[in-house]
């Protein structure tokens, strides 16, 4: 993937659009800027998480919530997450917006995230068909085994489901 050619929108600390910037110099110099982070149950009430691919530009092999990323210029927040849904994971559900939080993180590669994420739930049975460029594997795993395993394999996930998980459970 080209990352040269993707821009995100800068934000205040209120999410008052005040600009935009090239998506690796945003993570480069830890510009605050508009994310998203898509969260998908099942009726089972499992999540379905992925494990990043290898050629990520950050986070590379690290376990995360089904899909995340960047509204474009001119995009909402809501057809950014139903876009990137479908890219990465392959399908489409109903997405409802719960709740957003702003974090800022040292990643890898020199790389940090300055973020105002808003999350969105949505309801998916079946088995997704992920791009194999964004996702290395993936699984349906319930809540009692995800809180257990980031509690003790903290390492094995990225940083911003790390921070938002408590939060998605509280709201699911």
């Amino acid at each position: 993937m080209n990352h040269a050619q993707e821009f995100v929108i800068l934000v205040d600390a209120n999410d008052v659009q005040t600009g935009v910037a090239e998506k690796m110099e945003a993570h480069q110099k830890a510009l605050l800027h508009r994310a998203f982070s898509v969260f998908i149950f099942n009726l089972k009430g499992e999540m379905l998480i992925h494990q990043r691919a290898m050629e990520k530009y950050h986070s590379g092999g690290k376990w995360t919530n089904a899909c995340c990323g960047h509204p474009r210029p001119n995009e909402t927040t809501a057809e950014a997450a139903s876009r990137r849904l479908k890219e990465e994971m392959g399908f489409t559900c109903m997405l409802d917006e719960k709740f957003s939080f702003t974090y800022k993180a040292e990643l890898d590669h020199q790389l940090s995230e300055h973020e105002i994420d808003h999350v969105f739930f949505g309801q998916f049975e079946g088995d997704p068909l992920p791009d194999s460029n964004e996702v290395m594997s993936y699984k349906w795993v319930s809540i009692a085994t995800l809180k257990q395993d980031v509690e003790l394999n903290p390492g094995s996930y990225t940083t911003w489901f790390k921070i938002c998980l408590d939060e998605v459970l509280s709201k699911i």
